[in-house]
């Protein structure tokens, strides 16, 4: 009897696993390898569109677009060998990795992610003319970005998943990228940067041609607000193009601004001398004498020149490093520092980038008889760019440091504004005096005999400091004979500073490698192209008025409803607007402005046409 009961619930027992292994087998059939439900999965993860980035007046920098992707399901497949050769025509894929692929799974697999336009309209005509048994074409948001390089290390890229991997589009994934929901297709919000997509565009060709005719590692070209803080500009060369970050390197990749630590050179000056004078050890009336050497040090720290008895502006005027080791001298070094740190040396600046660097800033209790004046001229100590930027907002504030601003608003898709990055105060470095003062003293170093006369501009008072530092070498322990940093900054106009520039140029290899040389040429191309573009008056401008009014035609916003509008005469950024048609695949040769179209004005807008747009 026990064992007929014994018998009786181990079938039951076998009746009910059978059954759960029934249930489970089909429920992953249906779920994770059915082409139809795995179509049907991707169309649903696809119901998150990712808000558009944007420059400060709203022309775009990175917007979502709706891509194919190839997918395969082996069950379906009747020929492998030809499937494989019709797949290959039309792709540009890895013939071996897709062959393994063939060859070793059993189920459902990716061919390709995220194709082009013009494979994907391969492709249809591939199914159409083939049929391809257990090939699939299924929708994936994508990201695109309609000015390639231009700001790539600002903005970033998203991935294949449409997730933020590099610059803004990381930090801000969580804004961009809303989390998939009911209800619906659900849509990331808007995300104004502070840039100006002209002048950044204008900054980076200029980067380029000093990159070309310097041969360097790396240049920074920075321009910000010096009011506000907000970056107009932020050039890294070389740079790479986020539609395809995976042809880049890691090199290119890599965010310079805020990344990279590097001793800035008598650009550091500035804040040196500032510091002196505001803890009161020296006063624009000190002198000091520089015989060529330091040697109160041995071995002793040199100078470019001898120049004999300077005021405190002399040491900014001629970058003189006797003049900025023995000024030096007059506070102790737990003061310098604690200045050195208020301006933001040695902490991060805040900028919405991973990988930010600290900088390189020992505590006094680690200083040498050599690190005070040394630090004072620039060495010893390692800075990013952005906390350059930064620390050099207190000389336009009135001795108050800013944060410098990257973004500049957060807007819903409805339009609603949900946060505004406005004029950020850290704290109060100098007295309004000392900072004015360090602004006089930097606009001597524009002088003809200054060491930044190659920054001057025409008719615009400037306040500028150029710097050259030797880079350390590993291999001998001391600085290497080949590998400088260039660099120069400016302020601009002085008596009330708007704008800050600043340069660096890493491991020049061309035939000069000074910051006078090759940095302040940069800055002055920089500065004359921004008060172009920014209205800022020169001296000697003429002024011309008029009793009567004039009125000045502007074309109409272009705007795309049922048929394509005329191009024709249009400027490069007022053909965003067709980045707005589903599907549509838009081609865009040559700068300038629009002198052929294809089609025609007047013809249909339909999903996924092909646009083509010539500009001279």
């Amino acid at each position: 009897m026990i064992a007929k009961r014994q018998l009786t619930r181990f079938i039951i027992f076998v009746i009910f696993a059978t059954i759960a292994v029934m249930l489970i087998l089909w429920r992953y059939t249906v779920i994770m390898v059915s082409p139809s439900d795995a179509e049907s999965r991707m169309v649903a993860a696809g119901a998150v569109e990712r808000g558009p980035i944007l420059d400060r007046n709203g022309r775009v920098l990175a917007i979502q677009t709706q891509l194919d992707t190839v997918t395969a399901w082996m069950p379906s497949i009747d020929d492998p060998a030809g499937t494989f050769n019709s797949l290959i025509s039309v792709l540009d894929v890895d013939h071996n990795e897709l062959k393994s692929k063939f060859d070793t799974k059993k189920g459902f697999f990716y061919v390709k992610r995220k194709i082009s336009r013009t494979e994907s309209r391969a492709m249809q005509s591939l199914l159409e003319k083939e049929g391809l048994p257990g090939i699939s074409l299924i929708p994936e948001y994508g990201r695109a970005y309609p000015e390639k390089e231009l700001a790539s290390h600002l903005i970033g890229y998203a991935g294949t998943d449409n997730v933020g991997l590099l610059g803004i589009e990381y930090s801000y994934d969580d804004i961009l990228y809303p989390e998939p929901g009911a209800g619906g297709i659900r849509y990331g919000n808007q995300l104004f940067l502070t840039i100006d997509i002209n002048l950044q565009y204008i900054l980076e060709s200029l980067a380029r041609k000093s990159f070309e005719e310097n041969l360097p590692e790396s240049i920074t070209l920075i321009a910000a607000e010096a009011k506000t803080g907000d970056i107009l500009a932020y050039v890294s060369v070389p740079d790479f193009d986020p539609n395809n970050f995976t042809e880049s390197t890691s090199v290119e990749r890599f965010n310079v601004p805020v990344a990279a630590a590097y001793e800035p050179g008598s650009v550091f000056k500035i804040f040196s001398i500032a510091s002196f004078l505001e803890l009161g050890g020296i006063t624009p009336e000190s002198t000091f004498y520089c015989d060529g050497s330091y040697d109160v040090l041995d071995p002793p720290i040199n100078c470019l020149g001898v120049h004999g008895f300077e005021y405190t502006a002399d040491i900014i005027k001629n970058s003189c490093n006797v003049g900025a080791a023995t000024a030096s001298e007059t506070v102790n070094s737990a003061d310098f520092y604690s200045m050195i740190t208020a301006f933001g040396f040695g902490a991060k600046t805040g900028a919405p980038f991973p990988g930010e660097t600290y900088g390189i800033l020992r505590s006094p209790d680690n200083w040498t008889e050599r690190t005070k004046p040394t630090i004072a001229m620039g060495q010893e100590i390692s800075v990013s760019a952005i906390q350059v930027i930064g620390a050099a907002t207190a000389f336009a504030n009135g001795g108050t440091v800013l944060k410098p601003q990257l973004v500049r608003k957060i807007v819903s898709p409805e339009g609603k504004t949900i946060q505004e990055f406005s004029r950020t105060p850290v704290r109060q470095v100098l007295s309004p005096q000392v900072a004015r003062q360090v602004l006089l003293m930097m606009e001597t170093a524009t002088e003809p005999t200054g060491t930044a006369h190659r920054a001057a501009v025409e008719g615009l008072r400037m306040s500028a400091k150029t710097g050259t530092a030797q880079i350390s070498d590993p291999a001998t322990g001391g600085y290497s004979e080949d590998d400088y940093v260039a660099s120069c900054i400016a302020l601009f106009p002085t008596p009330e500073p708007e704008i800050i520039v600043y340069a660096v140029i890493h491991k020049p290899q061309g035939p000069e490698h000074f910051g006078g040389r090759i940095a302040a040429p940069l800055v002055k191309e920089a500065t004359e192209e921004i008060v172009r573009q920014m209205g800022i008056s020169l001296e000697g401008d003429k002024v011309v008025s008029h009793p009567g009014q004039v009125t000045i035609s502007t074309p109409s916003p272009l705007k795309v409803d049922s048929t394509i509008p005329n191009l024709i005469g249009r400027s490069k950024r007022d053909l965003m607007v067709l980045y707005q048609i589903p599907d549509a695949e838009v081609e865009i040769h040559g700068e300038g402005w629009v002198t052929a179209q294809d089609p025609p004005a007047g013809t249909p807008v339909t999903p996924g046409m092909h646009i083509r747009v010539d500009l001279e």
